[in-house]
């Protein structure tokens, strides 16, 4: 009995990283206009947060599926990030921008509210995997706070090399077409009621333009990374 119920906090652990691994960058590019001191901070709050949507969310998990709407407009301000990135501003023109961005609290709630829109598959499966309350909890928890350790990791990984700024971006509105589709699909179940018998954008299809935006990417940074410290050198 206890090794099965530390075999499913285990699985439920696993499965919050490997569901919310996209989440994690995409935390990492919500908070990244702040100061580096409360980027940090910023995430730790963001946990507590987190801990409060997914214990009501647990506790009206079959309602949840309903609030396809709350994806819906998740989906819409992660693509508005995407698009704003790329709209052809300058480097200059986004630094401005970034200072002057929202502070501090705001965005503590940006993350919380986008959050809301990324916890709907990893609540649906941790329901579906125990019905012990405090295993389901154990689980979940463990996993946001791993979560957001990996979104730190992120942070540290763009200030590194500051041009995969733009994979990050491009990532970011990825992610927004997984969220369009999964509240499309939600509205068809609930609403329409004519739900679909298989996913409109397969896992393996996401998670293969993911990797590879994520290779091509890296390879860029590195690539802008080599070339700024050859110009670097020139300079002096």
């Amino acid at each position: 009995m206890i090794i099965e119920t530390v075999a499913v906090i285990g699985i439920l652990i696993l499965l919050e990283g490997l569901l919310s691994a996209d989440n994690a960058l995409v935390l990492a590019v919500l908070v990244r206009h702040l100061p580096e001191k409360q980027q940090h901070r910023a995430l730790l709050y963001g946990i507590f947060g987190a801990f409060a949507l997914r214990f009501l969310g647990i506790l009206v998990a079959k309602y949840i599926i309903a609030f396809w709407y709350l994806r819906a407009l998740g989906a819409a301000y992660l693509a508005y990030l995407c698009i704003a990135h790329f709209a052809g501003k300058t480097r200059h023109a986004r630094e401005v921008r970034s200072r002057e961005g929202m502070g501090f609290w705001p965005t503590v709630v940006v993350v919380e509210l986008t959050d809301i829109a990324f916890a709907i598959d990893s609540i649906l499966v941790a329901v579906a995997l125990s019905n012990k309350l405090w295993v389901i909890y154990t689980g979940v928890m463990l996993g946001i706070i791993a979560l957001r350790l990996v979104a730190g990791m992120f942070i540290a990984l763009l200030r590194k090399y500051p041009a995969l700024d733009h994979t990050a971006y491009v990532i970011t509105g990825w992610v927004s077409v997984k969220l369009f589709i999964n509240s499309y699909e939600s509205y068809a179940a609930t609403v329409l009621h004519s739900p679909f018998d298989h996913h409109l954008l397969p896992k393996s299809i996401f998670w293969a333009v993911m990797a590879l935006i994520a290779v091509l990417g890296f390879a860029y940074a590195v690539r802008q990374k080599a070339k700024s410290k050859v110009s670097e050198s020139i300079s002096r």
